[in-house]
């Protein structure tokens, strides 16, 4: 299809020989351009793990993954990547932080310049020359969006970007992620994103790939086609969320 720009294609993965081991069976699914799909499963079913592959920083035992139509075997400056636990660098200053994603080619001046710029979008230029340590969990994951999108990626992949904050916190840095992307402030075509949380995917998806257990498998897809924002309190909001935990949960 001319508009996918991420594919996984029959992607399995395993610890081991035994089918205890397997945590991946066979699962496939594509992302397209100006799309925001979430993976949502239960816990410990390989969610993380799948994200990884995705982005080439773990090799599937079979399968492959496809950007652009070509295969993808290593990372790539256009696929960024948004930890959980933020992982940033304690040592480095929040700019510093951020301009480890750029290419260690590029000039210090223009890094800087590039960084600042980029923390500036997301609220923090107040805060360049702190260290991590001196920022709430919120303005941690800002620097770890703002390191991710430095590089002008075409895909951005979150694994669990909001699960360490606070409901406040993680409610307007989801409605400041879903801003940038609905108004293309930044160079992102498509985003992955692996959640639990049933109402934080039906908020920011177009599509939301329901995941079983170990070893995983895709058990639904879900298209969703209300309007942004999107209110909570919304029937169709609400509809929405009760489809996805029957789908969570049915055998």
């Amino acid at each position: 299809m001319r508009d996918v720009v991420l594919s996984a294609r029959n992607i399995v993965f395993s610890f081991g020989d035994s089918p205890e081991q397997r945590i991946i069976d066979g699962v496939s699914f594509d992302a397209r351009k100006n799309e925001f799909v979430s993976l949502i499963g239960p816990s410990g079913c390989g969610k993380s793990t799948l994200l990884r592959i995705l982005a080439g920083l773990i090799d599937p035992v079979s399968g492959e993954v496809l950007y652009n139509g070509k295969r993808l075997d290593k990372p790539t400056s256009e696929l960024s990547f948004v930890f959980q636990d933020f992982a940033l660098l304690p040592w480095l200053t929040n700019i510093e932080n951020v301009e480890m994603g750029l290419d260690p080619k590029i000039g210090d001046e223009e890094k800087r310049s590039r960084a600042l710029a980029t923390l500036k979008e997301m609220g923090l230029e107040n805060v360049a020359d702190y260290y991590p340590n001196a920022l709430s969990g919120g303005m941690k994951q800002r620097v770890g969006i703002a390191r991710a999108i430095i590089s002008n990626p075409h895909v951005l992949l979150m694994d669990e970007p909001f699960s360490s904050l606070d409901e406040l916190t993680a409610n307007a840095l989801r409605g400041d992620v879903v801003y940038m992307l609905r108004n293309k402030d930044i160079s992102v075509n498509s985003v992955i994103m692996v959640t639990h949380n049933v109402e934080e995917a039906v908020e920011m998806s177009d599509r939301i790939i329901v995941l079983t257990n170990k070893p995983t498998k895709v058990k639904q897809e879900i298209k969703l086609s209300m309007k942004y924002p999107r209110n909570r309190h919304d029937k169709e909001f609400i509809n929405m969320v009760d489809r996805i935990y029957e789908a969570l949960t049915r055998k």
